[in-house]
């Protein structure tokens, strides 16, 4: 993997899923991580009890805590740091010790996300029966909290000259996701917002790229099918998965690559960028990009 031993990251919300696979990958690669999010060891983020209860977990998994570690036990240096992202004096809070701290900071992964909060078990229905709850839940909960961590970290980018934006999204080349149009119109504002941030980031040297994983093997995915990350294997509707660390070893990549700029503005594909730069999943695999409506 690529050396990033001299990088400061923060990857917000990162307790579970995307997050946490982003900040392990990050940290494998030598860097230091402010693992950010609710959840903590002794006590879980709200707002989990329906998709918990829908996923027969007794308890939300993971933690901010135990990423931190987890990091650290990759090579990196984790440090957990409790934030309520759509608090905006927390967010203040967290990069003002960054700032402190570190003296600078090179990588930013939007990843907060608070669209679990509202989730129904309800994959497909049309949008005059979709409660506005998932607004709420996706755009001032979602959208909102990375446009809130952007703001208060641009300025030490732009201070210093560099440095890489990522927000984590979903995008398939413009088509819909049928029956989800909150989904669909949250991640394609996600999608906006990198674009338009790199187009006033890009006159500082800084980047700003959407990055759009498969259909990952979350901790609650897996639940939801009644497997874990050692017996997926045997559910054959999980084929097309792919492990959280995937997308962490593009953001890796990404971080690692000093023409960056280039891409500024870009979705990227994570099976896309796998092929580019020479990264697989954990267990060897290219797994393609995520299409929709493919069997």
């Amino acid at each position: 993997m690529n050396s990033l031993t001299n990088c400061v990251a923060v990857v917000t919300g990162s307790s579970r899923g995307a997050g946490r696979g982003c900040a392990t990958e990050l940290g494998a690669a030598g860097a230091t991580v402010y693992v950010t999010g609710r959840s903590r060891r002794e006590q879980a983020a709200p707002g989990y009890e329906q998709i918990s209860s829908l996923s027969n977990l007794e308890r939300v998994p993971g933690s901010i805590d135990e990423t931190a570690e987890e990091v650290t036990r990759a090579g990196g240096q984790g440090i957990a740091v409790a934030c309520d992202h759509t608090d905006e004096a927390q967010v203040k809070a967290l990069f003002e010790r960054v700032r402190r701290e570190q003296g600078r900071l090179d990588l930013l992964v939007n990843n907060a996300w608070g669209g679990h909060g509202s989730f129904d078990g309800v994959f497909q229905a049309p949008f005059w029966e979709r409660p506005m709850v998932h607004w709420d839940a996706m755009f001032d909960r979602g959208v909102r909290n990375h446009l809130l961590s952007s703001r208060l970290a641009a300025p030490m980018l732009v201070r210093q000259g560099r440095g890489l934006i990522v927000t984590t999204t979903f995008w398939d080349r413009d088509r819909y996701m049928q029956g989800n149009l909150f989904y669909d119109l949250a991640k394609a504002a996600m999608t906006r917002l990198a674009f338009g941030m790199a187009q006033e980031l890009m006159p500082y040297g800084v980047a700003s790229v959407a990055v759009s994983p498969g259909w990952m093997r979350t901790e609650f995915v897996l639940a939801g099918h009644q497997t874990d990350e050692a017996h997926w294997r045997e559910r054959p509707e999980l084929t097309r998965t792919e492990s959280p660390r995937y997308l962490g070893r593009a953001v890796v990549a990404l971080a690692s690559d000093p023409r960056v700029l280039e891409r500024s503005g870009q979705v990227l594909r994570v099976g896309d960028l796998a092929r580019v730069y020479g990264f697989t999943d954990i267990d060897g695999r290219v797994v393609p990009p995520f299409e929709l409506g493919t069997p």
